[in-house]
């Protein structure tokens, strides 16, 4: 079994072999230049991960984590497009640097490559690698679509927050895990069980991303500690607040989320937090979901020696401070 350090270092070194067409350069370009901002690479972390619980050679899931990795990146493309976002690790987007119109079209040939990796698998589990690819790759899309209509929405429930969440974020990791038990060999019960897990556990992340925009380290973070609420996104700590908070608070919320006093809106929206004790139950909700993620993963019929890594790498990702 390899390390997650290992791991990553074989991703790494399979992204830079990636040749793409020189012709047209501006197709080709953003995608080498998105590949290779780096990142934790979890998702295709993950599918390796799980595939080795089940065979030793690594090498057979290579294809199936590029093509993740290449699909991961390619929402990430469109995802800065509808959010106007100018930087992306650090780096001008795709969008910045290359234009609205070029970012989408490489978008797109971004999804044509992470098939092409695919299609590179071994012909027995091709079939239900694509099946779970394409579920999966459709569920992120309607969880982009319900993210974007909740911002023009001020009832959403947390119930319909967390069905969003499962959609966006947590589906991917859920699918990382299945294919990567596929690929590796596994029976249908041990890939379902592995992607129950892929799925709460990226949840749990999510969540634990929610509390950590309010309340992480900013030189841990990485990003702008507040930007959740100088936003008005839609999130658990938000959603929860609102169901418990009484008329004279709710009004205040209110009239803070037209405010463009941003350090005012997030110190008085923290504190309306602080009162209600959002972070404690945001922290419940988020510890909830990784039990049943973990429940899941140790049903899986494969010796608790094998699945120390993924553990490790599960229980150190929820326990983040960044």
């Amino acid at each position: 079994m390899h390390s997650i350090l290992e791991l990553q270092d074989i991703i790494e070194k399979a992204i830079t072999k990636v040749q793409y067409p020189s012709h047209p350069a501006r197709l080709y370009e953003p995608i080498s230049y998105i590949m290779s901002l780096g990142g934790k690479r979890i998702r295709p972390v993950l599918l390796l991960l799980s595939s080795e619980l089940f065979n030793d050679d690594v090498t057979i899931a290579i294809e199936g984590a590029l093509a993740i990795e290449t699909f991961h990146n390619f929402t990430l493309i469109h995802d800065d497009i509808m959010d106007n976002a100018p930087i992306r690790r650090g780096k001008d987007t795709v969008h910045v640097k290359w234009g609205v119109n070029n970012a989408i079209l490489s978008g797109d040939a971004m999804m044509v490559e992470a098939n092409r990796h695919l299609t590179r698998l071994d012909t027995p589990v091709l079939k239900d690698v694509l099946t779970c690819f394409n579920d999966t790759a459709s569920g992120v899309c309607e969880g982009q679509q319900l993210d974007m209509e909740f911002e023009q929405r001020t009832d959403v429930s947390i119930e319909e927050y967390i069905s969003m969440i499962r959609l966006k974020t947590a589906v991917l990791v859920g699918g990382c895990m299945k294919i990567g038990a596929i690929i590796g060999g596994a029976g249908k019960a041990d890939a379902d069980l592995l992607y129950d897990f892929g799925v709460n556990f990226g949840l749990a992340f999510q969540l634990q991303d929610d509390i950590l925009d309010v309340y992480g380290d900013p030189l841990k973070f990485g990003k702008q500690v507040g930007g959740d609420i100088i936003s008005n996104k839609q999130t658990y700590l938000l959603l929860k607040l609102k169901e418990l908070v009484n008329t004279e608070d709710l009004q205040t919320l209110e009239n803070l989320s037209a405010t463009a006093d941003y350090q005012k809106k997030v110190a008085a929206v923290t504190a309306l937090y602080n009162r209600y004790n959002i972070r404690e139950l945001a922290t419940a909700e988020m510890e909830r979901r990784a039990d049943i993620a973990f429940t899941s993963l140790d049903k899986v019929s494969i010796s608790d020696d094998r699945k120390s890594e993924l553990n490790l790498l599960a229980r150190s990702l929820i326990n983040r401070e960044h």
